[in-house]
């Protein structure tokens, strides 16, 4: 069996009624809302094809459309990206820009995500470029620069509340994945540490590097400790050092991803902020933990 599952950003109710009663009539199933006008869920449809069906009565509505098995639904561990996923922004791009080199940076940035360049060599590439920068503009950076994806906080509560263990891991440093880890509510955080002469950064950063396949052996080693099935976990990220993980979990998540990304999903959230994914797990808005 599966679910259909209709979802909007709650900071924008674009799910009409009447376009969720005309989906049900054609797919048929069981139809429930789990937040009246920002997300629906129509279980075990009939129709051969119901997302199909969702994206031509949807049209160009910002409503995100996934198609989820109902068995396991709601997943015991998630292993989250951070930059761009938990966070609105690329902390080494914020860091290149207290310096005056953002674009030059935050271009070599948007290439490794996409997939197009070796991520560990991307990465010292852009580290070196920071040697020289202080603690204390780090400090500021991340004080007056990060900002949390709206709904990420309800989404790590709810899941810790449901006796789901979270993971932080990020191609980024631990600087910040350990300060926003903490904020969110984390059980862990995994990320790459700067190297400091001093105050200052040296320009490399520590190995071993955290890439694609550290994401990925931190999700199976997680899985195997916790004594799980993969089918029992969620991943979700937007970049291309996110795609093992988000290809190996129960369910994979991209969220507002790079188009290789959103391609390779199990399910792709465009629109939705970050409670989307309790929604894909069948959580209505009563039991979000906020």
């Amino acid at each position: 069996m599966s679910v259909l599952c209709l979802i909007a950003n709650p900071a924008d109710s674009a799910l009409d009624g009447s376009a969720a009663a005309a989906i049900h009539r054609e797919t048929g199933g069981e139809f429930n809302w789990l937040n009246p006008g920002i997300a629906a869920e129509i279980i075990d449809p009939t129709a051969p094809d119901p997302t199909a069906i969702a994206r031509a009565v949807l049209a160009e509505a910002p409503v995100d459309i996934a198609l989820v098995p109902t068995a396991g639904r709601r997943k015991k561990l998630l292993i989250a990206d951070m930059d761009s996923t938990m966070i609105e922004q690329e902390c080494i791009d914020e860091l290149a820009d207290a310096i005056g080199i953002k674009p030059e940076i935050a271009a070599i940035t948007e290439r490794a995500m996409r997939g197009e360049l070796d991520f560990e060599q991307a990465l010292k590439t852009r580290v070196a470029l920071l040697k020289g920068l202080q603690r204390r503009a780090i400090e500021e950076v991340r004080r007056e620069k990060i900002t949390l994806t709206p709904g990420g906080r309800a989404l790590i509560q709810t899941m810790k509340a449901y006796g789901a263990y979270t993971a932080l891991i990020s191609g980024g440093f631990t600087f910040f994945a350990d300060y926003f880890a903490r904020r969110i509510g984390f059980d862990e955080a995994t990320a790459n540490t700067l190297e400091f002469d001093g105050e200052a950064l040296t320009g490399t950063v520590a190995m071993p590097i955290v890439d694609k396949a550290i994401k990925l052996r931190r999700l199976q080693h997680l899985t195997s400790e916790k004594a799980l099935r993969l089918e029992e976990t969620l991943a979700v990220g937007d970049g291309a050092n996110d795609l093992d993980m988000i290809r190996a979990a129960g369910l994979g998540v991209a969220f507002h991803a790079k188009p290789a990304v959103a391609a390779a999903a199990g399910a792709r959230i465009d629109h939705g902020d970050l409670t989307a994914l309790l929604y894909l797990q069948g959580y209505n808005e009563d039991e979000f933990v906020r």
